[in-house]
Protein backbone atom coordinates (compact mmCIF):
# COMPACT_ATOMS: atom_id res chain seq x y z
CA UNK A 1 0.00 0.00 0.00
CA UNK A 2 1.36 3.72 -1.07
CA UNK A 3 1.98 6.23 1.57
CA UNK A 4 -0.54 8.04 0.09
CA UNK A 5 -3.59 5.60 0.24
CA UNK A 6 -5.46 7.34 3.88
CA UNK A 7 -6.56 10.02 1.13
CA UNK A 8 -9.30 8.88 -1.42
CA UNK A 9 -7.68 7.83 -4.91
CA UNK A 10 -8.76 10.24 -8.30
CA UNK A 11 -7.35 11.21 -11.42
CA UNK A 12 -6.72 14.53 -10.73
CA UNK A 13 -6.17 16.92 -8.22
CA UNK A 14 -5.48 21.10 -7.91
CA UNK A 15 -2.33 22.43 -7.12
CA UNK A 16 -2.51 23.14 -3.82
CA UNK A 17 -3.88 19.42 -2.69
CA UNK A 18 -1.29 17.64 -4.77
CA UNK A 19 1.14 17.81 -2.10
CA UNK A 20 -1.14 15.63 -0.13
CA UNK A 21 -0.74 13.10 -2.09
CA UNK A 22 2.58 12.65 -1.42
CA UNK A 23 4.61 11.70 1.91
CA UNK A 24 6.64 14.36 3.42
CA UNK A 25 7.10 17.07 5.83
CA UNK A 26 5.57 20.44 3.99
CA UNK A 27 6.72 23.87 5.17
CA UNK A 28 3.48 25.67 4.68
CA UNK A 29 2.97 29.59 4.08
CA UNK A 30 0.49 31.70 4.40
CA UNK A 31 -1.43 32.91 1.20
CA UNK A 32 -0.49 36.71 0.26
CA UNK A 33 -1.67 37.94 -2.77
CA UNK A 34 1.66 37.87 -4.31
CA UNK A 35 0.98 34.39 -5.14
CA UNK A 36 -1.99 34.39 -7.43
CA UNK A 37 -0.37 33.67 -11.00
CA UNK A 38 2.24 30.68 -8.90
CA UNK A 39 1.37 28.16 -6.39
CA UNK A 40 4.39 27.32 -4.18
CA UNK A 41 5.15 24.42 -1.38
CA UNK A 42 8.34 23.16 -0.15
CA UNK A 43 8.60 19.40 0.74
CA UNK A 44 11.32 17.26 3.00
CA UNK A 45 10.89 13.70 1.94
CA UNK A 46 11.81 10.86 3.64
CA UNK A 47 13.34 7.49 1.60
CA UNK A 48 10.14 5.70 0.30
CA UNK A 49 10.62 2.09 -1.56
CA UNK A 50 6.53 1.51 -2.01
CA UNK A 51 4.86 3.25 -5.23
CA UNK A 52 3.10 6.47 -5.11
CA UNK A 53 0.08 7.12 -6.90
CA UNK A 54 0.55 10.92 -8.20
CA UNK A 55 -2.64 12.87 -9.76
CA UNK A 56 -2.40 14.94 -12.90
CA UNK A 57 -2.70 18.69 -12.42
CA UNK A 58 -3.97 20.99 -14.45
CA UNK A 59 -1.02 23.43 -14.46
CA UNK A 60 3.01 22.10 -15.52
CA UNK A 61 3.93 21.35 -12.64
CA UNK A 62 8.01 21.84 -12.03
CA UNK A 63 10.07 19.76 -9.35
CA UNK A 64 13.46 21.50 -8.35
CA UNK A 65 15.64 19.66 -5.83
CA UNK A 66 16.74 22.03 -2.94
CA UNK A 67 18.70 19.67 -1.14
CA UNK A 68 20.38 15.87 -1.02
CA UNK A 69 20.28 13.34 -3.21
CA UNK A 70 17.95 10.29 -4.52
CA UNK A 71 17.59 7.79 -7.01
CA UNK A 72 13.66 9.15 -8.44
CA UNK A 73 12.08 6.22 -10.48
CA UNK A 74 8.79 6.93 -12.31
CA UNK A 75 6.01 5.12 -14.75
CA UNK A 76 2.89 5.46 -16.49
CA UNK A 77 0.66 2.89 -15.17
CA UNK A 78 1.31 -0.98 -15.91
CA UNK A 79 4.61 0.56 -17.44
CA UNK A 80 8.58 0.28 -17.01
CA UNK A 81 10.11 2.27 -13.98
CA UNK A 82 12.44 4.69 -15.53
CA UNK A 83 15.19 6.29 -13.13
CA UNK A 84 17.00 9.65 -12.73
CA UNK A 85 19.83 10.13 -10.03
CA UNK A 86 19.36 13.72 -8.87
CA UNK A 87 20.90 16.26 -6.80
CA UNK A 88 19.95 20.05 -6.00
CA UNK A 89 19.51 21.92 -8.83
CA UNK A 90 18.37 19.26 -10.67
CA UNK A 91 14.56 19.78 -11.81
CA UNK A 92 11.60 17.79 -13.13
CA UNK A 93 8.71 19.25 -15.49
CA UNK A 94 5.58 17.19 -15.26
CA UNK A 95 2.37 17.94 -18.00
CA UNK A 96 1.09 14.62 -18.17
CA UNK A 97 -2.86 14.51 -18.04
CA UNK A 98 -2.80 10.80 -16.17
CA UNK A 99 -1.79 9.83 -13.02
CA UNK A 100 1.57 8.27 -13.19
CA UNK A 101 3.28 6.28 -10.44
CA UNK A 102 6.63 7.38 -8.61
CA UNK A 103 8.78 6.37 -6.09
CA UNK A 104 12.72 7.24 -4.69
CA UNK A 105 15.36 6.75 -1.96
CA UNK A 106 17.71 8.61 -0.49
CA UNK A 107 21.85 8.13 -1.66
CA UNK A 108 23.78 9.38 1.94
CA UNK A 109 21.11 11.21 3.34
CA UNK A 110 17.98 11.11 5.62
CA UNK A 111 15.91 13.18 3.33
CA UNK A 112 15.77 15.20 0.41
CA UNK A 113 14.05 18.53 0.19
CA UNK A 114 12.16 19.62 -3.14
CA UNK A 115 10.16 22.39 -4.58
CA UNK A 116 6.91 22.41 -5.85
CA UNK A 117 5.72 25.07 -8.05
CA UNK A 118 2.73 25.90 -10.79
CA UNK A 119 2.22 28.23 -13.00
CA UNK A 120 -1.39 29.45 -13.90
CA UNK A 121 -2.25 28.28 -17.00
CA UNK A 122 -3.31 32.18 -17.78
CA UNK A 123 0.23 33.34 -17.28
CA UNK A 124 1.47 30.33 -19.82
CA UNK A 125 -0.98 31.61 -22.26
CA UNK A 126 -0.04 34.44 -21.98
CA UNK A 127 4.08 33.28 -22.77
CA UNK A 128 3.21 31.19 -25.30
CA UNK A 129 1.33 34.41 -27.73
CA UNK A 130 4.44 36.66 -26.37
CA UNK A 131 6.79 34.10 -27.89
CA UNK A 132 5.17 32.22 -30.59
CA UNK A 133 2.17 34.83 -32.04
CA UNK A 134 -1.30 34.44 -31.19
CA UNK A 135 -2.23 32.74 -34.03
CA UNK A 136 -0.27 29.65 -33.15
CA UNK A 137 -1.93 26.38 -31.81
CA UNK A 138 -1.99 26.01 -27.42
CA UNK A 139 0.92 25.11 -25.68
CA UNK A 140 2.05 21.78 -24.92
CA UNK A 141 5.36 21.50 -22.53
CA UNK A 142 7.81 18.65 -22.71
CA UNK A 143 8.37 15.94 -20.08
CA UNK A 144 11.84 16.79 -18.42
CA UNK A 145 13.40 14.26 -15.38
CA UNK A 146 16.25 15.29 -13.78
CA UNK A 147 18.14 18.02 -15.68
CA UNK A 148 20.06 20.69 -14.93
CA UNK A 149 19.06 24.67 -16.48
CA UNK A 150 20.91 27.23 -15.08
CA UNK A 151 18.47 29.93 -16.15
CA UNK A 152 15.53 28.02 -14.36
CA UNK A 153 17.40 27.69 -11.29
CA UNK A 154 18.85 31.08 -10.74
CA UNK A 155 14.64 32.51 -11.20
CA UNK A 156 13.68 29.27 -8.65
CA UNK A 157 15.84 30.39 -6.57
CA UNK A 158 14.76 34.57 -6.52
CA UNK A 159 11.19 33.10 -5.94
CA UNK A 160 12.23 30.89 -3.00
CA UNK A 161 13.74 33.77 -1.37
CA UNK A 162 10.76 35.93 -2.25
CA UNK A 163 8.33 33.01 -1.18
CA UNK A 164 10.16 32.72 2.28
CA UNK A 165 9.32 36.26 3.19
CA UNK A 166 6.02 35.64 3.19
CA UNK A 167 5.61 39.01 5.30
CA UNK A 168 7.09 41.56 2.57
CA UNK A 169 6.32 39.31 -0.35
CA UNK A 170 6.23 42.00 -3.42
CA UNK A 171 3.21 41.18 -6.08
CA UNK A 172 5.16 42.77 -8.93
CA UNK A 173 8.69 40.80 -8.26
CA UNK A 174 6.41 37.52 -7.94
CA UNK A 175 4.73 38.55 -11.09
CA UNK A 176 7.93 39.26 -12.94
CA UNK A 177 9.53 36.11 -12.31
CA UNK A 178 6.66 34.19 -13.00
CA UNK A 179 6.40 35.49 -16.31
CA UNK A 180 9.99 35.36 -17.13
CA UNK A 181 9.39 31.34 -15.98
CA UNK A 182 7.12 31.37 -18.48
CA UNK A 183 8.71 32.85 -21.51
CA UNK A 184 12.00 30.76 -20.37
CA UNK A 185 9.30 27.12 -20.21
CA UNK A 186 8.05 28.26 -23.47
CA UNK A 187 11.33 28.95 -25.29
CA UNK A 188 12.97 26.11 -23.98
CA UNK A 189 10.72 23.24 -23.05
CA UNK A 190 7.73 23.64 -26.21
CA UNK A 191 7.03 20.14 -27.40
CA UNK A 192 8.08 20.63 -30.70
CA UNK A 193 5.38 18.07 -32.21
CA UNK A 194 2.42 20.43 -32.36
CA UNK A 195 0.01 18.53 -34.33
CA UNK A 196 -1.55 16.58 -31.45
CA UNK A 197 -4.81 17.44 -30.12
CA UNK A 198 -4.06 20.28 -27.32
CA UNK A 199 -5.88 19.98 -24.07
CA UNK A 200 -9.30 21.82 -23.91
CA UNK A 201 -8.90 25.49 -22.05
CA UNK A 202 -10.06 24.91 -18.36
CA UNK A 203 -10.95 26.95 -15.33
CA UNK A 204 -8.02 29.04 -14.50
CA UNK A 205 -5.52 27.85 -11.55
CA UNK A 206 -6.41 31.23 -9.40
CA UNK A 207 -10.35 30.64 -9.93
CA UNK A 208 -9.98 27.02 -9.14
CA UNK A 209 -8.24 27.45 -5.80
CA UNK A 210 -10.78 29.95 -4.66
CA UNK A 211 -14.06 27.59 -5.49
CA UNK A 212 -11.57 24.52 -3.91
CA UNK A 213 -10.72 26.61 -1.32
CA UNK A 214 -14.49 27.35 -0.60
CA UNK A 215 -15.68 23.97 -0.59
CA UNK A 216 -13.08 22.66 1.92
CA UNK A 217 -14.45 25.84 4.25
CA UNK A 218 -17.82 24.45 4.10
CA UNK A 219 -18.31 20.81 3.92
CA UNK A 220 -20.98 20.67 6.14
CA UNK A 221 -22.60 22.63 4.20
CA UNK A 222 -25.22 21.21 1.39
CA UNK A 223 -23.45 21.21 -2.51
CA UNK A 224 -24.19 24.60 -3.96
CA UNK A 225 -23.48 25.46 -7.51
CA UNK A 226 -24.57 28.80 -7.53
CA UNK A 227 -22.33 29.95 -4.74
CA UNK A 228 -19.40 28.01 -6.58
CA UNK A 229 -19.74 29.59 -10.24
CA UNK A 230 -20.41 33.15 -8.34
CA UNK A 231 -17.08 32.59 -7.27
CA UNK A 232 -15.64 31.85 -10.40
CA UNK A 233 -17.68 34.59 -11.96
CA UNK A 234 -18.90 32.51 -14.49
CA UNK A 235 -22.81 31.08 -15.41
CA UNK A 236 -23.13 27.89 -13.85
CA UNK A 237 -23.29 25.97 -16.63
CA UNK A 238 -19.95 27.70 -18.27
CA UNK A 239 -18.22 26.96 -14.88
CA UNK A 240 -19.83 23.18 -14.31
CA UNK A 241 -17.67 22.75 -17.82
CA UNK A 242 -14.68 24.50 -17.31
CA UNK A 243 -13.92 22.81 -14.00
CA UNK A 244 -15.14 19.21 -14.88
CA UNK A 245 -12.32 20.27 -17.79
CA UNK A 246 -9.69 21.11 -14.75
CA UNK A 247 -10.41 18.10 -12.25
CA UNK A 248 -11.83 15.82 -14.85
CA UNK A 249 -14.85 15.23 -11.89
CA UNK A 250 -18.32 17.26 -11.78
CA UNK A 251 -18.60 20.01 -9.13
CA UNK A 252 -20.51 17.30 -6.77
CA UNK A 253 -18.14 15.09 -7.01
CA UNK A 254 -15.24 16.96 -6.62
CA UNK A 255 -17.32 17.80 -3.45
CA UNK A 256 -18.10 14.73 -2.41
CA UNK A 257 -14.65 13.44 -2.31
CA UNK A 258 -13.27 16.16 -0.35
CA UNK A 259 -16.37 15.45 2.35
CA UNK A 260 -14.96 11.68 2.10
CA UNK A 261 -11.41 12.80 2.08
CA UNK A 262 -12.50 14.69 5.61
CA UNK A 263 -14.48 11.97 7.10
CA UNK A 264 -11.04 9.65 6.59
CA UNK A 265 -8.70 11.85 8.47
CA UNK A 266 -11.76 12.21 11.36
CA UNK A 267 -12.13 8.59 11.66
CA UNK A 268 -8.76 7.64 11.54
CA UNK A 269 -7.33 11.18 13.52
CA UNK A 270 -10.08 11.91 15.94
CA UNK A 271 -12.28 9.79 18.73
CA UNK A 272 -15.73 11.34 17.44
CA UNK A 273 -18.08 9.15 16.72
CA UNK A 274 -18.86 8.07 13.27
CA UNK A 275 -22.40 9.89 13.34
CA UNK A 276 -20.49 13.36 14.46
CA UNK A 277 -18.29 12.81 11.58
CA UNK A 278 -20.89 11.78 9.26
CA UNK A 279 -22.35 15.38 10.15
CA UNK A 280 -19.32 17.44 10.43
CA UNK A 281 -18.73 16.16 6.58
CA UNK A 282 -22.49 17.71 5.62
CA UNK A 283 -24.53 13.92 6.51
CA UNK A 284 -26.95 14.05 8.92
CA UNK A 285 -28.10 10.53 8.08
CA UNK A 286 -25.71 7.86 9.29
CA UNK A 287 -27.24 5.62 6.37
CA UNK A 288 -26.38 7.61 3.65
CA UNK A 289 -22.87 8.91 5.11
CA UNK A 290 -22.18 5.23 5.59
CA UNK A 291 -23.52 4.32 1.74
CA UNK A 292 -21.60 7.45 0.42
CA UNK A 293 -18.53 6.34 2.05
CA UNK A 294 -18.72 2.72 0.97
CA UNK A 295 -18.97 4.10 -2.40
CA UNK A 296 -15.87 6.09 -2.75
CA UNK A 297 -13.82 4.11 -0.29
CA UNK A 298 -14.89 0.55 -0.49
CA UNK A 299 -15.70 -0.37 3.03
CA UNK A 300 -17.79 1.26 5.39
CA UNK A 301 -16.38 4.06 7.74
CA UNK A 302 -16.37 1.65 10.96
CA UNK A 303 -14.89 -0.96 9.04
CA UNK A 304 -12.45 1.49 7.85
CA UNK A 305 -11.47 2.75 11.89
CA UNK A 306 -10.71 -0.97 12.97
CA UNK A 307 -8.17 -1.06 10.17
CA UNK A 308 -6.70 2.02 11.23
CA UNK A 309 -7.41 4.56 8.73
CA UNK A 310 -5.38 2.36 6.32
CA UNK A 311 -7.24 -0.12 3.21
CA UNK A 312 -5.85 -3.45 2.58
Amino acid sequence: MSPSSRLFSRDRSTAEHFGAYLPGQAIDFDDQHAWRDVYVRILTHQTTTQSVLVPAVAEPLIVWILAGTANVEERVLGGEWKASIVNAGDFFLTTTTAPYEMRWQTIDCDAFQVMHLYLGLPILDAARRDVLGRNTVPLRLREVSGQRDPVLSSLLDRLKTERMATRNASPLFVQGIAQALAVHLVRSYRDPDMTRTPAASALPAFKLRQVTAHMDEHLAAPFDLAMLASIAGMSEYHFSRLFKRATRLAPSLYFIRLRIQRARELLAESDLSIIDIGLAVGYSNASHFSQIFRREVGITPSEYRKGGGLLA
